[in-house]
């Protein structure tokens, strides 16, 4: 027989205690405030951006630092024309430097476990991760 959590209990849970501040209470924030985390790489992806087709790379980052620990962030970078330096820029910063942008395939798995630091901003409802340096470990 299947048992339905409060059904049976001896002192039922009234739930109805709470229904007034429930109704007033705000949705929590999914968002993780704009600010400087300390991350670690988790997984960098290549893809292909949903609206244009082309292709972006994918950050994963795993944050470490309180009281976000766990949470993550990630960073999308379209690869255009436009936004090659700030791949090259991340790239960098995370200790990777490329000849040619067709060797990137060959290191994503050398952006694994890097540790950074790195600032999230919003702006008009746009969160962005900007790499801000490597740190030790």
């Amino acid at each position: 027989m299947t048992r339905i959590p409060g059904e049976d209990d001896e002192l039922p849970i009234d739930l109805s205690l709470l229904d007034g501040e429930f109704e007033e209470a705000p949705v929590a924030s999914r968002s993780i405030p704009d600010g400087s985390y300390e991350v670690s790489v988790e997984r960098v992806e290549l893809l292909r951006a949903a609206r244009s087709g082309e292709p972006m790379i994918k950050w994963t980052l795993l944050v470490y630092s309180l009281p976000f620990h766990g949470r993550r962030l990630w960073r999308h970078l379209v690869l255009s024309t436009k936004n090659l330096p700030w791949l090259k820029r991340d790239l960098e910063t995370a200790g990777v430097r490329l000849d040619k942008l067709s060797d990137l395939p060959r290191h994503l798995d050398d952006l694994r476990d890097i540790r950074l630091k790195v600032t999230k901003r919003t702006r008009d409802s746009y969160e962005n991760v900007f790499f801000v340096r490597r740190l030790p470990g």
